[in-house]
């Protein structure tokens, strides 16, 4: 098959959330198939990471550490933003059209066998999918060690059939309520899945319930707990922090100079956690060292997070940002004050109607001085109509797109020559003006 007709098939099974009720999210078939395939995922070590917002930047920035120590380090993440291959990392090089095309083969030609001998009851999802084919792309690299993000939940994710060395949980809220609970302690009960019998926990203390539901889950399984807490470092303002995470921290007994291009304050809780990972994967014999530490977190590349595009002629300085919850908006909220204080806003918008859409514009739109608003390209996408309508809850008038591509236009039409463009509200529109300005913004013609 070519490249071009793999990632058709695997699209026509749906996203990453599409079931029926018959068909469940069950680790018990996501062993089967990786049997058959020879337990690719026993061949490296691997750290799991879950939690709400975060777990993404997390483990970019953990997979960059553990790159620049010499590890041949794979890392899966989800979901993608331009191209599916995003998700599939090896030493930080996407999995290539022919390698993908290949493993994609091997495992869909297992997947049939299975389902013909019943031994599966039916094919497995577009992610359990990826995921077997990750496993057993990283196997056939020689990857040593797999940073793994959970695509939801963790419990029932087709991840968390590893056995981490190190299980990481990030800061946990209230998102995919329809599969995962309406509170944050049942929320939490399904990342705590990915707490292991005697394993290894690095998280931070968050909202209490789930501080409760992860602590309890920890000390029923035997599992020990670190806290990353050592490595936030105080609120104390630094002039650079609009800038860049920049600040000092002692790191394994060795002064370091924290400099991310991870931007937000927020990011230093992500930071600590991939620290505190580093830090125990090196107890556990996966050894790296501080320096280590410092250059692969300055060295981290994850776009899409509060990503900076600088002005070109006819474009004012741009934001890229997936906050699709109401804590991701917070947290660009916050990361707007520290860098664009007393600059004119113009936010281009578009969000998933099963998204907190109310609570998202209720934090966004009222700082925004201009608002564009568009549909992106899934079938969950609210429409615009919805999104003026919400913009008129806020006080805020909403400019209407047909496309991100007009919705970009209209935004730069709006948008004072010092001010800056904030492109947010779903993953799916970030990528697609990504897209668009990977293409066109360079020539003006976007």
């Amino acid at each position: 098959m070519t490249y071009e007709s793999v990632v058709s098939a695997l699209y026509e099974l749906g996203h990453e959330l599409a079931h029926t009720p018959s068909h469940k999210f069950d680790l018990a078939h996501m062993r089967v198939l990786l049997e058959a395939l020879g337990n690719p995922q026993n061949s490296f070590k691997s750290v799991l990471i879950a939690g709400t917002n975060g777990k993404g930047s997390t483990a970019a920035t953990l997979a960059s550490i553990l790159r620049t120590a010499g590890h041949n380090t794979g890392l899966y993440t989800s979901p993608h933003l331009v191209r599916v291959n995003e998700r599939i990392r090896v030493d930080g090089t996407e999995i290539s059209d022919p390698d993908f095309a290949t493993v994609y083969g091997k495992v869909e030609a297992k997947c049939q066998a299975l389902i013909a001998n019943s031994a599966l009851p039916w094919h497995p999802s577009f992610f359990e999918m990826l995921t077997a084919m990750a496993f057993l792309h990283f196997a056939s690299a020689g990857v040593e060690i797999a940073v793994l993000e959970v695509g939801m939940g963790g419990r029932l994710d087709a991840t968390n059939v590893v056995e981490p060395v190190v299980s990481v949980i990030s800061d946990i809220d209230l998102d995919h309520q329809k599969f995962l609970g309406n509170t944050i302690a049942e929320i939490a009960a399904e990342k705590a899945g990915i707490i292991h019998e005697g394993g290894l926990l690095v998280t931070l203390p968050q909202h209490p319930q789930a501080n409760d539901v992860i602590g309890r889950t920890a000390m029923e399984r035997h599992a020990r707990a670190i806290s990353a807490s050592q490595y936030v470092p105080s609120m104390t303002p630094a002039a650079d922090w609009g800038a860049k995470n920049r600040y000092p921290l002692r790191v394994m007994g060795n002064d370091i100079e924290v400099d991310s291009p991870l931007v937000g304050r927020h990011q230093m809780r992500n930071i600590a956690l991939a620290i505190t990972a580093a830090e125990q994967l090196n107890l556990a014999g996966v050894r790296l060292s501080a320096s280590d530490v410092e250059r692969g977190i300055r060295e981290t590349k994850w776009p899409g997070r509060f990503q900076v595009i600088a002005a070109a002629e006819g474009y004012p300085e741009m934001v890229l940002d997936v906050a699709h919850n109401p804590a991701g908006a917070w947290a660009l909220r916050s990361a707007l004050s520290d860098r664009y204080e007393g600059r004119k806003i113009t936010l281009l918008f578009g969000v998933l109607r099963d998204k907190a859409v109310h609570d998202i514009t209720q934090i966004l739109f009222p700082i925004a001085d201009h608002v564009v608003a568009t549909e992106v390209d899934n079938p969950r996408t609210a429409s615009v109509a919805e999104m003026v309508e919400a913009a008129a809850r806020t006080g805020t008038e909403a400019v209407p797109a047909t496309s991100v591509r007009d919705g970009i236009e209209k935004a730069r039409e709006l948008a004072e020559k010092d001010g800056v463009i904030v492109v947010t509200g779903s993953i799916y529109l970030v990528g697609a003006a990504l897209r668009c300005i990977s293409v066109k913004v360079s020539d003006g013609t976007c």
